[in-house]
């Protein structure tokens, strides 16, 4: 049982949806058959900090146009895009499946050392979603850095975790680190993607986007800076195997977030 996915590594125009759409269509054009396409955290805007004038409403130009590429590609779409609902905004992952039904998750942790958390609303709850029989669990950049947030379980594990971002080249060691990191404690494969070029505050990003297997070893060709779009195939079978040679997770410590 294998799953085809497809990262997108790519710069994006600051604070310009419009911009973004057409530019991402455009790199998306020719993408192969494959299951799932991941593309980097607030990929509408980047990483903006002004939601009360850029955050999309429930049917937002973003939405809909994931959920028109996942009709016409036949495959899901996951991001993140800036979003206001209610009286609040949020840094809100989209899960979008063909049909155009969608599952959303807010990101949990929030970006204080960017003031995320003075202008966006933190989540509360974590997304598993089941698909073509995996279990996957998408989460966002600073997620990466709380292991707890992203502990798999020894009783309904996930098999793939994704972390989509907008995480600067200053910081690129440890992002490169904490995803080998993410993998090996839960064995499961782990995809990041990351965009490239600079935003509007001045920070340069060199993307380093990668999937790993379980044993933390990369098996994707992006390279930093690369402006790529990547298809691989996830074993379901080798990642059982894996488990059942060495089941680490049937060790694991129990415990609930609180």
């Amino acid at each position: 049982m294998d799953l085809t996915i497809s990262t997108l590594q790519t710069s994006l125009y600051w604070e310009d949806p419009a911009k973004n759409i057409a530019h991402l269509t455009e790199k998306i054009a020719a993408l192969p058959p494959t299951d799932l396409l991941i593309l980097p955290e607030m990929f509408t805007t980047g990483f903006t900090m002004k939601p009360e004038s850029l955050a999309e409403e429930a049917g937002g130009l973003g939405l809909k146009w994931m959920q028109d590429q996942a009709r016409a590609k036949g495959c899901v779409l996951v991001g993140s895009i800036s979003v206001k609902e209610t009286e609040h905004y949020y840094n809100r992952l989209y899960w979008v499946k063909p049909d155009g039904s969608f599952l959303s998750y807010d990101k949990r942790h929030l970006f204080r050392m960017g003031k995320e958390h003075e202008h966006y609303t933190a989540g509360s709850s974590r997304l598993t979603i089941d698909y073509k029989g995996w279990n996957i669990c998408p989460l966002i950049c600073y997620d990466l850095r709380f292991p707890v947030w992203s502990r798999n379980s020894s009783t309904e594990p996930y098999d793939l975790l994704i972390y989509v971002a907008n995480w600067p080249e200053v910081r690129s060691f440890p992002w490169k680190q904490l995803l080998i990191a993410r993998a090996i404690e839960n064995q499961c494969y782990v995809a990041g993607v990351n965009r490239i070029g600079a935003d509007g505050n001045g920070f340069s990003h060199s993307g380093d986007s990668v999937v790993l297997n379980p044993k933390g070893e990369a098996i994707s060709q992006t390279k930093a800076n690369d402006d790529r779009l990547e298809t691989l195939v996830l074993s379901h079978q080798a990642l059982a195997d894996f488990r059942n040679a060495f089941p680490v997770l049937t060790d694991a410590d129990q415990f609930n977030i609180r």
